[in-house]
């Protein structure tokens, strides 16, 4: 009776042992799985994380380039305008200088015929006088 007892307790701590021997290997089955479905979160948000750093960093260069862009019209911008502003300085500039030649030519022309008109009204005079003394 008690060797019956004592293969039957042998057979349950063999039982026993198996079973725990089937759980371990379940648990560190399980172990392994959830390690690797740790891994792979990890790996994909590392990448989403990654991949949102170079959206922000595209972003912000977009972001530098359009703020270059903008001050480069602007300075264009500027730039035509002061063009605009000389070049009418200087056509009102050039205009004037001009208008003044025009108005010295113009004198000197009349002083000319002024002086013409005086020597024929002088000749006409003298042509004048001459008739009268020979009439």
């Amino acid at each position: 009776h008690e060797r019956e007892r004592v293969r039957e307790v042998s057979e349950l701590v063999t039982r026993h042992e198996e079973e725990m021997e089937k759980l371990r290997a379940e648990l560190n089955k399980e172990q392994q799985h959830l390690l690797d479905a740790l891994r792979q979160q990890m790996a994909a948000t590392h990448e989403a994380e990654l991949e949102q750093a170079q959206l922000r960093s595209q972003t912000l260069h977009s972001l530098e380039l359009e703020a270059l862009r903008l001050s480069l019209n602007n300075m264009h911008t500027s730039q035509l305008e002061l063009t605009q502003s000389n070049l009418r300085k200087e056509k009102e500039i050039a205009l004037v200088e001009l208008r003044e030649m025009l108005n010295d030519k113009r004198a000197q022309e009349v002083a000319i015929l002024q002086s013409r008109h005086q020597l024929e009204c002088e000749k006409i005079k003298e042509q004048c006088l001459k008739e009268k003394e020979d009439l």
